[in-house]
């Protein structure tokens, strides 16, 4: 879900200014930035790797709420959670903002077609995505997939399956618990990512043959679900990695003086078998970081296969990718697992650009950069008109700092998380202050994390008390965010031109 933010691949030729490009956004699902691309050195991630050396690498990348729906909503809206309301996995986007504008939609009033495979919205806790963003019907596929009858207590429905397929909401306690991992012999169409790699490469086909025949350009949103939990990837790619030489956490302990509402045990690893309510012993944390690897290189190769058919389709030159994890993920760091967190591993994403003739091969940028960041910058780079809502607009395009990896567009990053308070949170290049406290509570009952990531990069103590200075600083910045909305209700327009955040 630094988390993938954005990858724009970035190919020699530039684009006929006359002509606009095609736009293929590739989505990954708690995707943090353990790639051989970010300087993960245990990660196998070739043809992400190989995309990367030729585009532009965000290594300050942060999504605005590190749980799937809420990210993806950001990711479509450019808009904040805490501009809209849309802090849960069951929330409604169109019970909401029923005339939102979201990026597909912004790009078909274009020109474009647009169409969508795999997770893109999030489907399941009740909720069914928003069909409405695109030109023609949803391909879906399984988030959780199992193989092997052993994983599932012998082919039975389990919690995650309910949760993702919105079955028996009511009953999921009820259910069995299905395998944290597993590793068959099999092929990379067996699961769903290989499906859906599969029929990217059908639509791509098919869309150059539009664009041959009438000039149509195509947005194509392409959603892959590995590394999500359950760690199901063939053995061939577990056997890619020794788990003996894998990276085990370093610190596994919350924050020294941080308040308990930032904390995190339990939680979605929980759901899943052999896990216990109590501490992950050594051998179970070797194998769930085992899996998150292998499941990375899985994913990592059906990626490879889409990137390849663009070049081989001649469609390289005209095509704009990105690749995008929606949050990171802890693998017991701070002895927390999954996400959920307003700390760094679940917060920080990979964003690489490349844009035909924009952004230097390459090239890579520490500039400061949000999931909502992405509908403005892909709006620029087609040359479309500014997004305008009726939802505010939180987002600033980065087109700037992928022509100049040196230019800055802002000084820090914004991310929230519910968890009975609201966390808001300003990271900039070196600090994270987080403000804990409920919507409309006076701020004199705020409770404060401030984290330095020159001096602590393992979060391993909450420095308010310590300096006050910085803190205050922060805290000035976030002043300027409007009060956050308490949850999602039905919204009026914001006007033409107008922004949530400025």
């Amino acid at each position: 879900m630094k988390p993938l933010l954005i990858f724009l691949l970035c190919f020699p030729t530039a684009l006929h200014s006359a002509e606009k490009p095609n736009v293929l956004l590739i989505l990954v699902d708690d995707l943090k930035p353990a790639l051989g691309c970010y300087g993960d050195k245990h990660a196998k991630t070739p043809h992400i790797d190989r995309l990367a050396a030729r585009g532009n690498r965000f290594e300050l990348a942060y999504c605005n709420q590190a749980v799937c729906a809420p990210s993806r909503f950001t990711l479509m809206l450019g808009s904040h959670s805490t501009s809209t309301g849309l802090y849960g996995l069951g929330s409604h986007l169109r019970k909401t903002l029923p005339d939102a504008v979201t990026m597909p939609q912004h790009f078909a009033r274009h020109g474009y077609r647009t169409e969508s495979l795999g997770k893109i919205f999030h489907i399941g806790h009740g909720n069914e995505g928003d069909p409405e963003s695109f030109s023609v019907p949803h391909f879906k596929d399984k988030v959780i997939e199992y193989l092997d009858p052993e994983s599932t207590d012998g082919g039975k429905l389990t919690r995650e399956e309910a949760l993702f397929t919105n079955q028996k909401l009511g009953q999921i306690r009820s259910l069995p618990r299905g395998a944290a991992f597993e590793s068959p012999v099999a092929e990379d169409a067996d699961y769903a990512d290989g499906r859906v790699a599969a029929e990217t490469i059908q639509r791509l086909r098919a869309a150059k043959e539009r664009r041959t025949k009438n000039g149509t350009p195509f947005f194509i949103a392409a959603g892959f679900v590995r590394p999500h939990l359950p760690f199901s990837a063939p053995k061939k790619y577990w056997d890619l990695h020794d788990p003996a030489t894998l990276p085990m956490p370093e610190y596994e302990h919350l924050p020294k003086n941080a308040p308990a509402v930032a904390g995190k045990r339990g939680g979605e690893i929980a759901a899943y078998k052999p896990v216990t309510a109590g501490n992950i012993g050594p051998e179970l944390k070797r194998q769930l970081i085992h899996g998150y690897y292998a499941s990375t290189s899985y994913v990592d190769a059906q990626i490879g296969k889409v990137i390849n058919e663009v070049g081989r389709l001649g469609l390289a030159q005209q095509t704009i990718i990105v690749l995008w994890g929606d949050h990171g993920f802890h693998l017991g760091d701070l002895g927390i697992w999954t996400k959920h967190t307003n700390y760094e591993q679940a917060n920080r994403i990979p964003i690489l650009i490349a844009a035909p003739g924009v952004a230097n091969p390459g090239s890579s940028t520490r500039q400061l950069a949000e999931s909502v960041d992405i509908f403005p910058t892909l709006a620029e780079l087609a040359g479309l008109p500014a997004p305008k809502g009726p939802q505010p607009i939180d987002g600033i395009s980065l087109v700037p700092a992928l022509k100049d990896s040196t230019t800055r567009v802002r000084d820090h990053a914004f991310h929230a998380y519910p968890r009975g308070k609201l966390g808001r949170a300003i990271r900039t290049e070196r600090y994270r202050l987080v403000e804990w406290r409920r919507p409309g509570e006076p701020e004199k009952n705020a409770q404060y994390e401030l984290y330095d990531y020159q001096d602590d990069p393992l979060e391993r103590e909450n420095l308010v008390a310590k300096k006050p200075r910085i803190m205050q600083k922060l805290k000035m910045i976030l002043a300027k965010y409007p009060p956050a909305f308490s949850k999602a209700k039905k919204r009026k327009p914001t006007p033409a031109g107008k922004s949530g955040t400025k």
